[in-house]
């Protein structure tokens, strides 16, 4: 069985068709609604509760997991070109990339749950689960996960300088670009002195 490690953090969330399993696999992608989505979605690993439109033989469970890699924003008719008249190809929506999905020997199952948005768990939890109420954290363990959501969202939220084209880029080089407007027509930068 596939398994990640304890500490993880780990967000259970619907995948509501089969077309959008199979874009998690092929793509490498998973998308929220912004107006649906929980506050937090940097975790480590996201987990898929499949639910009623996978048959008799898939739904109400969990088969697959991948590793979270990060977010945009973005809209449903940029996700899903194919689908540019749909009543919702305007709102936002997020795309969370994905590492490759793996799937667990494990299957976790709803058992008498059956609606499930998003869920918290934790890695411990995960490895251990046969049905959905066994990710359910528990008490004193509930502290520990919303201090990591906070530590997760302030991080976040942390203002980070992007690298400008001067730290990368040989300064003669940029001053030769830069002053590429000014030239004369005439000018022959194949035989120019600022090489």
């Amino acid at each position: 069985m596939e398994t990640v490690p304890h500490n993880s953090l780990l967000l259970i969330a619907l995948i509501p068709t089969p077309k959008d399993l199979h874009i998690a696999r092929m793509l490498g992608w998973y998308r929220i609604p912004l107006r649906f989505a929980p506050k937090i979605i940097d975790v480590d690993y996201l987990a898929f509760y499949q639910g009623s439109n996978f048959g008799e033989e898939h739904r109400w469970q969990i088969e697959y997991f991948a590793e979270y890699r990060g977010h945009e924003l973005t809209t449903r008719g940029e996700l899903l070109r194919d689908e540019a008249d749909h009543p919702r190809a305007r709102e936002e929506y997020y795309k969370v990339q994905l590492g490759p999905l793996m799937h667990i020997s494990g299957i976790i199952r709803a058992e008498k749950w059956k609606r499930l948005t998003f869920l918290f768990t934790t890695g411990e939890l995960f490895n251990r689960a046969h049905i959905l109420n066994d990710l359910v954290i528990r008490s004193d363990d509930r502290e520990v996960l919303w201090k990591t959501l906070r530590e997760r969202n302030q991080q976040r939220a942390q203002y980070q300088t992007i690298p400008t084209t001067e730290d990368f880029v040989d300064p003669s080089i940029l001053d030769m670009i830069l002053n590429i407007g000014s030239l004369s027509p005439d000018t022959d930068l194949d035989n120019s002195q600022t090489w």
